[in-house]
Formats: structure tokens, sequence, C-alpha cells
């Protein structure tokens, strides 16, 4: 607790004198115009990577950047999705996958979950990643299965109300994303799933 600590010192002292403008805006005004779903590994930092200001990204953080299928029910993700849509109207909608996803990884390599059921339970929505991968094997599949995995959770995100009302109202576009830890860079996928570097 220390190293927060001291980290919420430097943030009054450094961060948010430099700032506080833009804070004094955001204390009454919530508008951001993405989403970005990304994974919850420490690794993966969503404002990091894409430079945003305060109040420019809502962000959803899952193990795997999962997205369940649209079900009836009390389901966080579903409620930050719709709130991210129906409410703030936003833009864009972004699930970015990442290099050695620890959630990936272990389904790549058939971990034994046994004794984590809650975590093997969850990466089950993933399952359709996997069967579309199997005949990949070794270090690419972890690869292809991180590709393939945001292109299932863009077609997850597409079965919410909210998502399929503004899809085709045409308000809404989605995207998909892999991040490359070692090298810093990002890949968008296109519709076949092969990964371009993302440049302005």
């Amino acid at each position: 607790m220390h190293d927060l600590t001291e980290g919420v010192t430097r943030f009054r002292r450094e961060a948010y004198p430099a700032r506080a403008g833009l804070f004094a805006e955001l204390a009454s005004s919530h508008r951001p115009k993405t989403l970005f779903i990304g994974c919850s590994d420490a690794r993966v930092v969503p404002e990091l990577i894409t430079q945003s200001e305060p109040g420019e990204l809502f962000v959803i953080r899952t193990a795997g950047n999962l997205v369940p299928a649209y079900a009836p029910g009390p389901d966080g993700v579903a409620a930050g999705v719709e709130y991210a849509v129906a409410v703030l109207n936003v833009r864009e909608i972004v699930v970015c996958g990442h290099s050695a996803c620890g959630a990936m990884t272990a389904l790549a390599e058939d971990h034994d979950l046994s004794g984590v059921p809650a975590v093997a339970d969850w990466l089950r929505h993933a399952d359709a990643s996997r069967a579309r991968t199997s005949g990949e094997a070794g270090p690419r599949l972890v690869d292809a299965l991180v590709r393939e995995n945001v292109r299932a959770q863009l077609a997850n995100l597409a079965t919410h109300p909210s998502v399929a009302r503004a899809l085709a109202a045409e308000t809404v576009t989605l995207h998909g994303w892999v991040f490359d830890i070692r090298t810093g860079t990002v890949a968008e996928l296109d519709a076949t799933g092969r990964a371009a570097a993302l440049t302005a």
C-alpha cells in the first residue's frame, strides 16, 4: 500500500495541478467517445497505450478481454456496455487483446484450472475462439487464439441489444486490436482476422 500512497501524493503534487482545469470540467461532464474493452492484465493500460486524457475512454477490463454474449439477468459487463452505448453514446468500441495473454495461454496449453473454478467457468466464453484455432500448434497457437478471441468478442458484442441498435443505426463502429507488449505496437484486425499495424 505504501507505493500506492506515494503515487497518490505524486498525483496530487504533480499530475493534478497540470490538469486542474480538465478535472474541474470533468466533475460535471462525462462524455467519452470510445468504449475500450481490454484485458485485466496489469501490463495492458488503455490510457497509456492510446495516450488518452481522463474522460476520453470508458473502460471495461476483464480476464482475457472476454465479453459474454448477451443473456438476460445481472451481468456487470453487459451493464457497462449498455451504459456506454445507450447512455454515454460512445461512437467507437475497441476490443483489445494482447500478446502473452495469460487467459489465452491457459487455454492454448490446456492448463489445469481445477483450482480456480471461477476462472475456468469464465474462460468458457472463449470456447468458440478455441475451436476456430484447433489447427494451430506451439507458440503460434497462443497468437492465433489471441487474434481469434478478439474477433469472437466483437461478435458477442453485436448480440447486446444496445450495440445491435447502434450498429443498425450506424452510430457506432467496432474495432479489434492486438497490443504487442514487447514492441509496443498495436495491430488492427480485418474481417478475416489478419492484423495490420495501426497508424494514424
